[in-house]
């Protein structure tokens, strides 16, 4: 299925409200400085390799990995890269960048199988565990929205009865989500609702139970012994313990010491969207031997994606993730929407009602910020650009102006006299310079893909000044 993207630069120069620092960007910022002088080095010799490598070990302590993981990191990339002979496709410099890229995939567990093991007689039951505030709840739901998605029949089940409207929120999660919530209530042991719940499912058909347990404020006996008898009860074929990335190292501790007593089988990081240094998604893996094998990137609960080491890497590294970009759009676009907006293309028919369409279809991929991330080359432009790249708040404004227009109008945005655009300021909440502002924009815009229609994709590269002057080629209209 092919995918189209109109990605028009109408925003003005407004410092993004989403523009926040990001998991992963320090250490970004700095691998890069270090391989920017990597890829000047004509000849690798032991010193500069050493050198690099001083750099690289910095930056990953500043990022929260943990001190082993990085010793035994540096010393594999140290040995390889001295070791190693020369691929003739390669510069010395892009030898020791590829040893390091594998190396980062190696310690979070890549080429691994990640994969949740549900091959058993039904129900199967997952056991969610954790400590309060990571996240295990929402997340709850998140993995029975996923698993809805692959034809699965889940049941969700409220078995912390400690934390005062733990059941109503998966209640509400389930609502939201159209996803069956097993009746609990505060009042009843956590063994025998759980005992219950897997009686329920099999009765009624539910082919996976998703059990959300207690956590606490820290590991105790108690909240361990109550764990231990539901797994023995129950036997569930995973055991995810759900930490927040946010809280770096800790989480690394707190996933070993629930691995010690309770063998756990896989990980779930949460929040691996917010500000936090990234350390714990580095080592957990390392340190536990437990894969991880979901990542929550936002508070939408459809924000859950399975865990690649290799497309992580290539983000940290610059390299952007096309592939969940695409797997993204695939699973939201339709192709027949997007084949008819292609065809609209060619005929120079793009109109400002496909415009408010591609808006709305780009918003269900998330915001500007993560989408660009994805894209090789993008992340880092739209940081180099700081303030250019629209807010929220922007694209906002500009849908509510295309919106405040008639059929009429949209189609054909050259019947838009001065009263027209006074009343479309007045039922958008804007100003009449920010009308205009859209239609000059946009105009503009028509003007440049059909410009792109004539040159094709390699006449437009060339018109662009390859890729390599992508930051000014890209952004003609601001």
């Amino acid at each position: 299925m092919g995918c189209t993207f109109i990605v028009t630069p109408f925003w003005n120069n407004s410092v993004s409200e989403a523009e926040l620092p990001t998991m992963f960007d320090s250490l970004s910022d700095k691998l890069e400085s270090v391989f920017k002088k990597l890829r000047g080095q004509g000849v690798m010799t032991e010193d500069n390799i050493k050198d690099a490598l001083r750099e690289v070990r910095l930056a990953l302590l500043e990022a929260d990995v943990n001190f082993k993981v990085v010793k035994d990191f540096v010393e594999n990339v140290r040995r390889k890269a001295v070791g190693t002979e020369v691929l003739s496709s390669m510069s010395p410099g892009q030898q020791v960048i590829k040893i390091v890229h594998d190396e980062l995939i190696a310690i979070m567990g890549g080429g691994e199988d990640n994969s949740l093991n549900l091959a058993a007689k039904p129900p199967v039951a997952i056991m969610m565990v954790g400590l309060q505030g990571a996240g295990k709840t929402t997340t709850c739901g998140k993995l029975g929205n996923l698993l809805k998605k692959q034809k699965r029949r889940p049941l969700l089940v409220p078995a912390d009865v400690y934390r005062p409207a733990a059941i109503e929120q998966l209640k509400t999660v389930g609502r939201q989500l159209g996803l069956e919530v097993f009746a609990s209530s505060a009042d009843q042991k956590p063994l025998d609702i759980c005992i219950s719940a897997m009686k329920f499912a099999e009765l009624n058909g539910y082919d996976t139970v998703i059990l959300d347990t207690a956590g606490r404020h820290q590991i105790d006996d108690f909240l361990m012994n109550e764990l231990r008898e539901i797994n023995e009860a129950v036997q569930p074929r995973e055991i995810l313990f759900v930490a927040d990335a946010m809280t770096g190292q800790e989480a690394v501790t707190i996933a070993s010491g629930f691995n010690d007593r309770l063998e756990i089988s896989g990980v779930v990081l949460s929040k691996l969207d917010g500000d936090a240094k990234g350390g714990a998604a580095l080592s957990i893996k390392a340190v536990t031997g437990k894969p991880i094998k979901f990542v929550g990137l936002g508070e939408k609960l459809d924000a859950l994606e399975v865990f690649h080491a290799d497309r992580l890497v290539s983000r940290i590294l610059g390299m952007g993730d096309v592939l969940t970009l695409v797997e993204k759009a695939q699973s939201l676009f339709d192709e027949k929407e997007t084949t008819l907006l292609q065809q609209k293309l060619k005929k120079n028919q793009f109109d400002l009602e496909d415009f408010l369409a591609q808006m709305q279809q780009l918003k269900k991929l998330g915001s500007v910020e993560s989408i660009m991330g994805m894209i090789p080359g993008m992340g880092k432009m739209m940081k180099q650009m700081k303030g250019a790249q629209p807010s929220e708040n922007e694209i906002k404004r500009i849908e509510a102006i295309i919106r405040s227009m008639t059929p009429g109008e949209r189609a054909n945005h050259g019947i838009i006299n001065g009263s027209r655009r006074l009343r479309i300021s007045k039922g958008s909440g804007t100003s009449v310079q920010e009308v205009n502002l859209l239609l000059k924009r946009f105009t503009e815009a028509q003007k440049m893909m059909k410009m792109m229609q004539k040159l094709g994709p390699k006449g437009l590269l060339k018109g662009m000044g390859g890729l390599g002057g992508a930051g000014k080629g890209m952004m003609p209209f601001r």
